[in-house]
């Protein structure tokens, strides 16, 4: 085996096994939901109306039919298992590596140089946050396909040179090999990119850089001859680049994710980026205190000092670099990477609350690694006594990336090790708060939960996600009346959210204000016909009405909506099977959808088995309703649910004596709560 393939396959075999813990982790409560967890598209793997939807969606504020194609096919493939999600992941950046030292190696024809940037790219700790995040397929699936779109791009170029020196006659014995196919291979592979994360589309202008070093395509190494017919040549890159750029701009808008200059004024936007850039830089040399979410400071602005002195460093190093270009182009070819891919999520086009994030860094940094590592070839070159204490010094640099990136995995094993993380290492996170309190909540850890909402509350209080998670938490913790105040708050910040509208109703429909919830139902119906909970809603205040047989109306409406949704299944099966009424049972359709729920949710939900459990005993079967409920029995203690472990005990006796589980669905037995302070 040749040395640059053996380097190439140790290269990717490290990545591999340094990373290896993450195909450990589960799903974070932070985006995951909207790309996997929750989301029922995705969950059913590849279909036609999968595919279709990926092309045609704006979902999670982002066009990347591409990285939603990834989701489904991991779904089609491995279901809900976290950890194969996890691997593909590892697979696509230990790949990515691999091809990184392969286009370096290309390019410069420089071997350990290569190695060390593709190695410093692999192994770097502020990448954690790009491979060991389910969410950020996009980032690792993006880089992949930017990785084959210069590879392709440079044969081409390399190739071009070839017939431009021949048809000089600077060398007649050159063969010219045709380049056509490699630049439409470029093309595709950077539409395929742009399809999974629109953040590339600066790599045109990486292009341009690589003519200049290494590929020497400027006439003269000048910054400005030749600079026309080279731009010319990247026209349809370009053009794809100015469409991704307006198709991402309108999707984010409505979506509600962009901030308005009222929000957030130019001035703080260029303030907060050139702030963000050095930040950027410090990291990448001294990965220290990374977070998932990095908070804009409050007021949104920074102290006038340290905006002062990030647009000195940045000047300065930039007036260095520019001197600098004729005996060290690649100084000043690796800065301009790094700052111009840096560009799409700098924040002048402010997306979310967030100042800047480590994901952001995936392809910018190997700029700065590019930048190092043939700058200290050159000084190696220039002084070979340094090569020694160079070759030590580069592989403790190796070692302290893979120890310190061993350690920020473990920050990823789940949401709360996350987000406890990211409080430890920032100040003033509301969003890191709001994130840990839900999984608290989740957890059953109710207080804990009540804390870290409140502490978000105070620091972010316009923030209408923080008061509908009080309002959900204070409901569930018996207290209505502030539960409705706080749902109220969320409505006034944010009107047009359907589920605040539910949340609201389910509210009133504890204090038996049932026509004041259904005009609330109805309204959520109405902003969102493809949200199918109001429906459900609706249904549960029929059974508490008597009129059952307009519940199971509303039901089978929501399931029209979202036939795939377990929890709806799960309970229209209970109701077709149990109700006291006979007229509404049907037994048949129960346990269809109660099996089916049951398939949907993997068959480790209690109360999905108990509602088989009640289906087949409604069919006669009851030694498949006493087999059923002593599974859901065991899941259920095992999760600390010990009141469904005794509502379980008591029909699986029942089910023994061969008799069926009966109940009313009707409220006539809790009297109407009053609301205080209406």
């Amino acid at each position: 085996m040749s040395r640059p393939r053996l380097i190439g396959l140790l290269l990717a075999l490290i990545t591999l096994l340094a990373y290896l813990p993450a195909s450990r982790d589960g799903f974070v409560n932070y985006d995951d939901q909207d790309y996997v967890t929750e989301n029922s598209v995705v969950q059913k793997g590849l279909t036609w109306t999968g595919i279709k939807w990926a092309f045609t969606t704006g979902h999670a504020s982002n066009w990347h039919p591409l990285t939603w194609l990834s989701h489904m096919t991991d779904c089609e493939l491995f279901a809900l298992n976290p950890g194969a999600h996890h691997s593909v992941n590892l697979l696509l950046h230990a790949a990515n590596a691999a091809l990184l030292f392969l286009l370096l190696l290309r390019l410069t024809g420089k071997l350990w140089p290569g190695a060390f940037v593709a190695a410093l790219f692999a192994w770097h700790p502020l990448h954690v946050e790009s491979v060991a995040w389910v969410s950020e397929r996009k980032d690792v699936l993006s880089t992949f396909f930017a990785l084959l779109t210069l590879l392709a791009y440079v044969r081409y170029a390399q190739s071009r040179s070839k017939v431009e020196r021949r048809e000089s006659n600077a060398d007649p014995a050159l063969d010219p090999r045709p380049s056509t196919l490699d630049y439409s291979l470029a093309l595709a592979c950077f539409a395929l990119g742009l399809m999974a994360k629109p953040m590339l589309v600066t790599l045109p202008f990486v292009m341009l850089l690589l003519d200049y070093w290494p590929l020497q395509r400027f006439p003269g190494q000048g910054l400005r001859s030749g600079v026309r017919h080279l731009i010319l040549e990247k026209a349809p890159f370009f053009l794809l680049t100015a469409a991704s750029c307006v198709v991402t701009f309108l999707v984010q808008r409505n979506g509600e994710t962009v901030m308005t200059l009222q929000q957030f004024p130019l001035n703080l936007r260029i303030e907060n980026a050139l702030i963000s850039c050095v930040r950027y830089l410090g990291k990448t040399f001294w990965p220290v205190d990374l977070a998932v979410i990095y908070p804009l400071p409050g007021h949104l602005t920074w102290p006038w000092a340290i905006a002062a002195t990030a647009i000195g460093l940045l000047g300065g190093i930039s007036w260095l670099l520019w001197r600098t270009r004729r005996p060290c182009p690649y100084l000043l070819v690796g800065w301009l990477w790094f700052l111009g891919m840096l560009v799409p999520v700098i924040g002048l086009v402010q997306v979310g609350s967030a100042a800047m994030a480590d994901r952001y860094t995936y392809l910018p940094s190997v700029g700065v690694f590019i930048a190092v590592a043939f700058g200290v070839r050159d000084l190696i070159d220039r002084f070979r006594f340094l090569r020694t204490p160079v070759t030590v010094a580069a592989a403790l640099i190796l070692t302290a990336c893979l120890v310190l990136t061993e350690n920020q995995l473990h920050c990823w094993r789940d949401s709360e090790s996350l987000f406890a993380h990211t409080l430890a290492v920032t100040k003033d996170n509301p969003y890191a708060h709001l994130n840990l309190g839900t999984v608290f909540q989740d957890e059953g850890k109710l207080n804990e939960a009540l804390a870290e909402y409140h502490e978000a509350a105070r620091l972010l209080p316009g923030f209408f996600r923080i008061h509908e998670n009080l309002g959900s938490l204070l409901d569930e913790m018996g207290r209505p009346e502030e539960a409705l105040a706080e749902y109220r708050q969320a409505l006034r910040l944010k009107s047009n959210v359907p589920r605040l509208y539910d949340g609201i109703g389910i509210v009133l429909v504890e204090f038996g204000r049932f026509d004041e919830a259904m005009r609330l139902f109805d309204e959520a119906a109405r902003l969102d016909p493809a949200y199918p909970w109001p429906h459900f809603q609706k249904g549960k205040v029929f059974l508490k009405q008597g009129r059952d047989a307009e519940a199971i109306d509303e039901f089978r409406e929501a399931l029209r909506i979202d036939p795939d949704n377990f929890q709806i299944l799960a309970y229209t099966a209970r109701v077709l099977a149990a109700d006291e009424n006979p007229e509404i049972r049907d037994g048949q359709i129960a346990l269809m959808y109660a099996a089916k729920a049951n398939v949907l949710s993997d068959g480790i939900q209690p109360f999905v088995l108990d509602a088989l459990s009640v289906a087949c005993a409604d069919m006669g079967r009851f030694d498949d309703a006493q087999e059923t409920t002593k599974r859901a029995i065991k899941i259920a203690a095992a999760q600390g649910l010990t009141q469904n472990v005794v509502a379980l005990q008591q029909r699986l006796q029942l089910y023994q004596n061969h008799q069926p589980w009966r109940e009313s669905f009707l409220s006539t037995n809790t009297p109407p709560k009053e609301v205080r302070g209406k």
